[in-house]
Formats: structure tokens, sequence, C-alpha cells
């Protein structure tokens, strides 16, 4: 089965940067991922990867609302028997503070191929300093409400247009 793809315009992925700090991170990790899979353009087409690379900056000093940062617990197994692990967010945040942000976005974002390709362009930095800054890194904010459809209709033409 062929899929046919239209475009108008070609756009190329740029870098976003966000500044995490005094954010939840449910709330920024849903933005995030919208913005990894590209449904904040008006292009977005499921089998595609068309999002922006995002950069995450000041990530230890993102917020979690209640007492989650008790009673959140992260759980892993290392694959030997009684090997279930788990860690609360605080303990985790105190080890790592990118990984709770990443572990956040990588659970909003879809489960298929595509997840690889995405979680490849988040990059995240617990402090304000990241290796992008001469790039053309750009601190862009996020849209707020939802895009815009892209037109499909052809556009009408004034009588007279054709000679």
């Amino acid at each position: 089965m062929a899929h046919r793809i239209t475009r108008l315009t070609q756009e190329c992925s740029r870098f976003r940067v966000v500044d995490a700090k005094g954010e939840v991170v449910g709330r920024l990790a849903s933005r995030i991922a919208m913005t990894l899979m590209g449904k904040d353009k008006p292009t977005y087409v499921p089998r595609s990867c068309d999002g922006d690379a995002v950069i995450v900056v000041n990530a230890a000093q993102v917020e979690l609302t209640g007492n989650k940062w008790e009673k959140k617990l992260y759980r892993w197994h290392t694959g030997y028997p009684g090997g279930l692990k788990e860690r609360s967010a605080q303990d985790q945040h105190a080890r790592d503070p990118t990984k709770v942000l990443r572990e956040a976005v990588m659970g909003m974002l879809p489960k298929n191929l595509l997840r690889k390709t995405m979680s490849r362009r988040l990059r995240i930095y617990a402090g304000s300093e990241h290796e992008f800054e001469g790039a053309g890194a750009e601190l862009v904010p996020f849209a707020e409400g939802k895009p815009r459809r892209m037109n499909r209709r052809p556009i009408p033409l004034e009588p007279g247009f054709f000679p």
C-alpha cells in the first residue's frame, strides 16, 4: 500500500530550548512530547517523525504537585530472581535530576518504531548550560492551544483570472 505525501512547504526541524525552572513535570512532559511528535505543526502526519528537537535546561528545578516527591515510585527489574528495585521520586531526583523528566516524556511518546528516533532528539540538562548554544538553538515558547489544520481545499480563483 502506497502513501501519498503532499507537502506544501518543506519545514526543517529546529531546536527548541525549554526552560524547566519551576515547571510541573507532567504538564511540561506533555508539551515536550507533542513537540517531539510534531503535533504542534499543521503539517502533522502520524507515520513520519517531523517534530522539532527539544533541549531542556534547568531540569534540576522541576516541581511535582502534591506529595509525589515521597509517594511516586520508579520501578525496574535487574533481570535476576528477586531483582525488583524501586526508588522514590525524591531519591531518583537526588541521583539524576534529568531522569525524572525523561521518564515522564518517554511515557507520553507513542510506543512504536518512531519512539527511538523521537527520544534521540530530546536533550535534557540539569543546569542552564548546554552544548548547542552557538548552533542556532533559540528559546521558543510553546504555542497555546491546538494548531489549525492546513486548508486542503483549492484556493478559489477570482473571476477573470483566465483570459
